[in-house]
C-alpha cells in the first residue's frame, strides 16, 4: 500500500505543485520601485550625455550668458537714458522757473519805470513858473472810473514864497449832455475844503447820472472870501 503511494507521487499522474513566493506586496512594489528610479536615472544620464556629446548644453549656457550681458548692457542703457531725461526735466523746470523769476522782474521795472515817470512829471509840475505869484492849479486829470463815476486827480501848489497857508476852497463843475440836453452839475456835497502850504495833491471820485455824457470837468479854487482864484478844464477823453 506505501509502495503504491509513493508511486502514485512520483510517477507523471502525481498531482501538481505550485510554488508561490512568500515576499510581502509592499516590499515588491518597494522593489519595483526602486528598478524603475533607476532606470529614470540611467534614462536622464544617458539624455544629458547625449546633449554634452552633441554640444546643445554648451551652446544652451553660452547663448544664456551672451542673453545675460545683453539684458545687462540694455539696463544700464536705460538707467542712463532716464537719468538724462531726469537731468533735462531739472534743466527746463530752473530754466522756466528762471524765465517766470526774469519776467516777473520785468513786469515790476516797468511798473517802476512808470512810477518814476510819474513822480518825475508830478516833481516837474512843482517847479515855479517864473513871473506868477499866488495860488494855481499845476495839474486837473479826469477820466472814467465806472458807470456813472468820474475820478480826479488835482495838483494845487502857491508859486514864490507862500507868507502863510493858503486856506479855501476847491469846486467842480461837470458839463455835457443828457437826453440830448445840455446838462452840468457840481459836487454832490458842494465846494470842498483846501489848504496849500506849498502844495497840496487831491484826489477823489465824482457820481453823475448814468444817462449823463460827460464832456468836460472845470476845476475853481477859491479864496476865504470866495473869489477865483485859479481854475483849469479838464477834457473827458471818449
Amino acid at each position: 500500500m506505501r509502495f503504491k503511494l509513493l508511486r502514485r507521487r512520483l510517477s507523471i499522474s502525481a498531482p501538481r505543485v505550485i510554488v508561490r513566493s512568500h515576499l510581502p506586496w509592499p516590499l515588491r512594489w518597494a522593489v519595483f520601485a526602486v528598478a524603475l528610479g533607476f532606470s529614470a536615472a540611467i534614462a536622464l544620464w544617458a539624455f544629458e550625455l547625449g546633449k554634452d556629446i552633441a554640444g546643445l548644453d554648451r551652446s544652451a549656457k553660452a547663448e544664456v550668458i551672451r542673453l545675460r550681458a545683453e539684458l545687462e548692457a540694455l539696463r544700464d542703457q536705460t538707467e542712463r537714458a532716464q537719468g538724462i531725461s531726469n537731468t533735462a526735466d531739472s534743466l527746463l523746470k530752473a530754466e522756466k522757473v528762471a524765465q517766470e523769476r526774469l519776467a516777473a522782474q520785468l513786469k515790476q521795472a516797468e511798473a517802476d519805470n512808470l512810477a518814476l515817470k510819474g513822480d518825475l512829471a508830478f516833481f516837474e509840475r512843482l517847479l515855479p513858473v517864473a513871473g506868477t505869484q499866488g495860488v494855481a492849479v499845476r495839474s486837473f486829470q479826469i477820466e472814467t472810473a465806472g458807470a456813472g463815476q468820474l475820478r480826479y486827480q488835482l495838483l494845487v501848489m502857491q508859486n514864490g514864497k507862500p507868507a502863510a497857508t493858503f486856506d479855501g476852497r476847491y469846486e467842480l463843475t461837470l458839463s455835457g449832455e443828457m437826453n440830448g440836453q445840455p446838462w452840468s452839475a457840481g459836487l454832490p456835497g458842494g465846494a470842498q475844503p483846501l489848504q496849500v502850504k506849498q502844495y497840496a495833491r487831491i484826489e477823489g471820485r465824482i457820481d453823475h447820472p448814468q444817462g449823463a455824457v460827460v464832456k468836460t470837468v472845470q476845476v475853481r479854487v477859491l479864496n476865504g472870501a470866495g473869489s477865483v482864484m485859479a481854475t483849469q478844464m479838464a477834457r473827458l477823453s471818449s
